[in-house]
């Protein structure tokens, strides 16, 4: 049996729910939980900064105003939001071809539309989204955080920025190497081991700080968060994104004109779809294990007004994270609590406590993201491969494929597109007939299966206009008359009896399917006693006119 989404972290029934979010033990969780968020975050937004083409304090500026205001206004409590890589990669042409003046414009332009997508209610649309679709993201994204934490293992010295975002660099090897891996896996066993001996500190945060420690105390070379800042001359400190001066933000402002708008308009439609793509399936995700249900639109206008509030404060924007989402369950956030507390951290970390985080070992950070992979990754998939049906296994493997080598909206796009095809076929196959002749002498067609466009073709190969008596009636009351080729199917069949010289009668129409001959323009004669669903009503069919049923 498949699993659901809720084992990918934890039993929602093994977990508790206190009855009121604002008890002391309650608190205490909800704040270890934020400051365990608020470290990881850190390295993610200064890495994520860098391969957009930006500075760090770019990063720095989207994780706090988005994970603040999403925390705030979120349709999901419980869910982090921040700069993502996802974004991030789209957003390198853009800056590397116009500037950051137009990342920022297009970042307000992002929020906006993600805030009509609210408004509109677009977010109810996510449940088109298939389950092996769900099943394909979380493996490919479990895969993409796992890739996204190799870059770790190589020399800071040797790492460079360029137009492109970060890349080049020398992986560790020898002494260095070992001593690395030694601590991401002394992170991951602390980890594993802490919620068997006290849950008073998240496991995360435990690991973190041992680790650290361990670091400090024996002067243990290795590299650490500030080397990775140092590539643009360490972590920066708060300022006024809009001061005067030269560089990142002495930059002009891009004109408002037109020709911005077309410059901007496609990477603003491409990151809002992403935006909201990734963050209602995290929504989906967190609420398979905190047991919450809706808030679609409600999420996409607080990552709209997140968005639009950070461009105009000069970061790169962002959406829902589902690596840091899955540490704030695992540590125990449960409400808004703690993503707001995770910004606000994250918001000191900035302003006075720079030096402190530029201390942490990255191996520490990079053990409790493997955690988050070994969570995140649906393992019980593997097995079920051999189980479900050919397509949702085929559906699967493709999104985490395309997941993995391309991007996230992407792969949710061909994976439902190849679903719906799937289910296309599969009830194009489904139309048939049984046949019978009443006392009377007419030969009685009764369908099953859905009429579209898929199965227009199958039904006509039903009949035989030539062969059948002079009178023929066909029974859609195990039938459904779907679309404008459906309705055509059923025009053409009445055609080829009107030209044999034979009468065509059919049964059981149903109100909506009288709405649709009425569109189609098509003669329909409505009777006072044929109620909303299946009352056997017989109708003629002359040459030029159409009856179809349900």
């Amino acid at each position: 049996m498949v699993r659901t989404l809720s084992a990918l972290v934890g039993d929602p029934a093994t977990i508790d729910r206190p009855e009121s979010p604002f008890t002391p033990a309650r608190l205490q969780i909800e704040v270890l939980a934020g400051l365990t968020v608020a470290l990881a975050l850190v390295p993610e937004a200064v890495a994520f900064a860098f391969v957009a083409g930006v500075h760090p304090l770019v990063g720095l500026y989207a994780a706090f105003i988005v994970g603040l205001i999403t925390a705030v206004f979120g349709g999901r409590p419980g869910m982090i939001s921040g700069a993502t890589g996802a974004l991030a990669v789209v957003m390198v042409s853009l800056v590397a071809t116009h500037g950051p003046e137009y990342l920022f414009a297009a970042v307000i332009l992002m929020g906006l539309i993600q805030i009509a997508a609210g408004v509109l209610r677009f977010g109810k649309f996510i449940r088109l989204v298939p389950h092996p679709v769900m099943l394909g993201f979380v493996n490919g994204l479990a895969i993409v955080i796992f890739l996204a934490q190799l870059s770790q293992f190589k020399d800071p010295d040797t790492l460079e920025v360029t137009g492109h975002g970060m890349g080049g660099g020398e992986w560790l090897s020898g002494t260095p190497l070992f001593l690395m891996l030694a601590l991401v896996a002394l992170t991951m066993a602390i980890i594993w081991v802490m919620p068997r001996i006290t849950k008073a500190v998240p496991a995360p945060l435990a690991g973190i700080e041992i680790v650290a420690l361990i670091v400090i105390v024996f002067g243990l070379d290795v590299p650490r968060v500030g080397d990775m800042a140092s590539i643009e001359g360490g972590l920066p400190t708060w300022h006024n994104p809009f001061g005067e001066g030269e560089g990142l933000y002495g930059t002009p402002r891009a004109p408002f004109t037109l020709e911005t708008l077309w410059i901007i308009l496609p990477y603003a439609l491409i990151l809002a779809a992403i935006g909201l793509i990734e963050s209602l399936l995290t929504l989906n995700l967190v609420g398979e294990i905190t047991g919450k249900r809706g808030g679609a639109s409600q999420e996409c206008v607080a990552q709209g007004a997140a968005n639009t509030v950070t461009g105009f404060f000069a970061g790169m924007g962002g959406c829902a994270m589902i690596g840091q989402s899955m540490i704030n369950v695992k540590s125990g956030g449960r409400t808004r609590i703690a993503g707001i507390t995770a910004a606000l951290f994250l918001l000191l970390f900035i302003v006075v406590a720079s030096p402190v985080i530029e201390m942490i070992p990255l191996a520490a950070l990079v053990g409790v993201m493997f955690m988050v992979v070994i969570g995140t990754f649906a393992w019980n998939s593997i097995k079920v491969l051999t189980k479900v049906p050919l397509t949702d296994a085929f559906v699967i493997l493709l999104v985490t494929g395309v997941t993995v080598a391309y991007d996230l909206a992407t792969a949710v796009f061909v994976g439902v597109i190849v679903s719906a095809l799937a289910y296309a076929w599969n009830n194009a196959t489904r139309i048939n007939a049984t046949t019978y002749e009443t006392p009377e002498g007419a030969k009685v067609y009764k369908v099953r299966g859905p009429l579209f466009f898929g199965s227009a073709d199958g039904f006509a190969e039903l009949f035989d206009p030539s062969s059948d008596p002079s009178l023929v009636i066909v029974d859609f009351a195990e039938s459904r008359v779907v679309d404008q080729s459906a309705l055509t199917a059923i025009e053409a069949m009445a055609t080829k009896y009107e030209a044999a010289g034979k009468a065509l009668q059919l049964r059981h129409l149903s109100r909506d399917c009288h709405q649709l001959l009425t569109k189609a323009g098509s003669l329909v004669v409505d009777s006072d006693d044929d109620p909303d669903y299946e009352i056997a009503v017989d109708y003629s069919v002359r040459l030029g006119q159409l009856g179809a049923g349900h």
